[in-house]
Formats: C-alpha cells, structure tokens, sequence
C-alpha cells in the first residue's frame, strides 16, 4: 500500500456499511474489512479491469459475504445506503456529480486528484460538517483530504474554501511546501503575462506569499 493510501485509510470511520467508490485494487477496502471497521463493505469501480484486480484481493471476503464487488459509475448498482463513503482518486467535479443526485452519506472519506474547491463548496452548501480538510503529501505530490458527516454544517471564509480550513488553522510541512510551489508556478507564468492575465496572477502571487510567511512563522 502507497503512503497516499495509508494516510487515506487511516482517516476512515467505522462504520455499518461501507462503499469504496473508485476502489482499483481494492486496497482500501482490504484495510477496512481487516481492522472490522465495518459489517459489509462495497468495492466500486467503473472498469472492469480493474474490479477484476479487488476482485482478486478481495476473493475471501467476497465469498464470506462481507465484501459485494460492483462494476458501475460512482454509486450506482449498491444494493443498499452506504453510511460511509470513500472516493479517492476521483476528480473533484466527479465526486461532487456522484453527490448531486442524492442525500450525502452518513460519513465520507474523499481525496479529489483536483478542484478541492468546489467539492468543498458543495458539501457545505448541503449543510455538511468538514471534520480534517488538509493538505498531505506522497512520493512528491500533494494531495487534499476531506473528511465529515452528512449533518453539523459548517461556515468557510473564502480564503478557507480555497486552501482548506486546518491547513490555515494548523499548517503541515506538506501545505508550506505545497504553497511553495505554487508560488514558483506563478512567478513562472508572469514573465510571459501581460494586461488582466498579470494583474490576477500578481494577486495570487501576493496572496500566496502572505500564507508561506504566516507559516513560516508557525512551523
């Protein structure tokens, strides 16, 4: 298992039913019926493929009745309400479309490859609690985890909808660095921007350099 997957995993809930969308190896699934963190577990993807490589995983599981392999877009062809949802992997748009339709579960577990804004601007928007919305790193990349619960509501500022609320509150060494990056990314952009294009890019610029030195000063 990557250290992306056992960061993942090590934020999961227990639970009575859980779903694993997106599930590839099934890895996370395995983790989560190894430790009883739920009665029964659902192991979905969208690729056959790749649902034949949980299915091996998963093989004695499967035939305990404790694991119901699923080959099927987001949550589509579950038997029954899942009271917690991981989606890692995904792109944020997909996850927030695979919510769209239907009520929130219970408690989620999402780790979006992109768009972190927007999921997390969706899940308050329906009334969502964000219990960790951090920033965390693997193998050089970085990557944004959202966890909570269908119910408690919460309220971001627009700097916090951006960023993420405990990366702002208590930064890691993956935010700082992260934000590093970002910053070279943009002054990157700005030998070549010109007109509204520099103006936005010095104004991200300028607001990402106030985070790195408000970290700077906490770590």
């Amino acid at each position: 298992m990557t250290g992306r997957l056992q960061f993942i995993c090590e934020h999961i809930p227990r639970a009575k039913v859980f779903a694993d969308i997106g599930c590839d190896h099934g890895y996370c699934t395995k983790f989560v019926l190894d430790n009883d963190l739920c009665e029964r577990a659902y192991a979905c993807d969208v690729s056959e493929a790749c649902l034949e490589k949980a299915r091996t995983l998963l093989k004695n599981e499967i035939a305990a009745g404790r694991c119901v392999p699923v080959c099927a877009d987001g949550l589509e062809g579950l038997r029954e309400e899942a009271d917690c949802v991981l989606a890692a992997g995904l792109g944020g748009e997909e996850i927030v479309r695979m919510f769209t339709q239907r009520a929130l579960p219970e408690q989620f577990v999402l780790q979006p490859m992109k768009n972190a804004e927007k999921v997390r601007r969706f899940l308050l928007a329906r009334g969502a609690h964000l219990t960790c919305d951090v920033t965390f790193a693997d193998a050089g990349k970085f990557y944004d985890l959202i966890t909570g619960t269908a119910a408690g509501g919460d309220a971001y500022s627009e700097f916090e909808y951006r960023y993420g609320r405990d990366n702002l509150k208590s930064p890691s060494r993956a935010f700082y660095e992260k934000t590093e990056r970002e910053i070279e990314t943009v002054r990157g952009a700005l030998r070549h921007a010109a007109g509204e294009q520099r103006e936005g890019l010095l104004a991200r610029l300028h607001e990402l350099e106030g985070i790195s030195d408000a970290i700077e000063e906490r770590l």
